[in-house]
């Protein structure tokens, strides 16, 4: 795989993405269908599909591309893919409340090793570079000129005053449970993959998730957490989490900054 290439592809269709979703966001109103799952979907996340979609194919066409909007494509599997969620948080753009974002990653042998996360409406944008370090871009976030770049880490921790970040839509009482264990300075709450992305940046020291997600929600926040010297375990046994399992379900994990004392559930 030609890294410096995939970098550059990854960060375009992001943005690309990025854009036409923020055309839907500003109008006055737009299309929201239930899924199967009783997931939502929006017309923003089908455009935004197509894009990213048709371009990861051009560049990419010998790499399986699995796609949270193509289910014809979560029946397939590979050592090595690429995975795509168009509109990660589709409940907080139905609700306009900005936590949501694009997210592309490259998995090769159950790792996520390269992504990018684009916040379009907060205009923040993540990306492992082409050595799989991690940084944030910042300025204009032009398609066909790179910005300010800066590259980011994880936090030290401090066990007696942890910052946690959780879920805004799907908070619950076994989550709040799991945090009362550790000495906690600050709690804030996120949407989408944006939450790996506060740990990578060190504004935040542990995201516990006790609940359903899905590979695409997580690769591409999990690739840049990962570049800054973060960590992904599952929730049972702290073992590494990886990726191409049957179906691409996840099970519960643990984002954290390495020096954070992890508890058992």
């Amino acid at each position: 795989m030609d890294f410096d290439e995939l970098t550059k592809v990854f960060r375009r269709l992001a943005l690309e993405g990025g854009a036409k979703i923020m055309e839907i966001y500003d109008r006055d109103d737009f299309d929201v269908k239930m899924k199967s799952d009783n997931s939502p979907v929006t017309e923003a996340d089908e455009a935004a599909d197509r894009i990213i979609s048709a371009g990861l194919a051009a560049a990419f066409p010998g790499i399986l591309l699995v796609t949270e909007e193509q289910a014809a494509t979560h029946g397939e599997s590979a050592d090595s893919f690429i995975i795509v969620d168009p509109l990660d948080g589709t409940k907080e753009f139905i609700k306009r409340r900005g936590d949501f974002t694009v997210n592309i990653a490259y998995v090769e042998n159950g790792n996520p090793i390269r992504g990018v996360v684009y916040a379009p409406a907060r205009q923040r944008l993540f990306y492992t570079d082409a050595c799989g370090r991690s940084v944030e871009e910042f300025g204009a976030h032009a398609i066909d000129t790179v910005g300010p770049i800066k590259p980011i880490r994880v936090s030290k921790p401090d066990n007696g005053a942890l910052v946690v970040v959780a879920s805004k839509s799907h908070r619950d009482q076994a989550t709040d449970d799991y945090i009362s264990k550790y000495l906690v300075r600050d709690s804030a709450s996120a949407g989408s993959s944006l939450k790996f992305c506060l740990l990578a940046t060190g504004e935040a020291d542990l995201y516990p998730r006790v609940g359903r997600t899905m590979e695409w929600d997580t690769a591409a926040g999990h690739a840049v957490l990962n570049g800054a010297g973060g960590k992904v375990v599952r929730f049972d046994d702290h073992q590494v989490l990886t990726y191409g399992k049957e179906g691409y379900a996840n099970p519960f994990f643990i984002a954290y900054a390495p020096g954070v004392k992890l508890h058992r559930a």
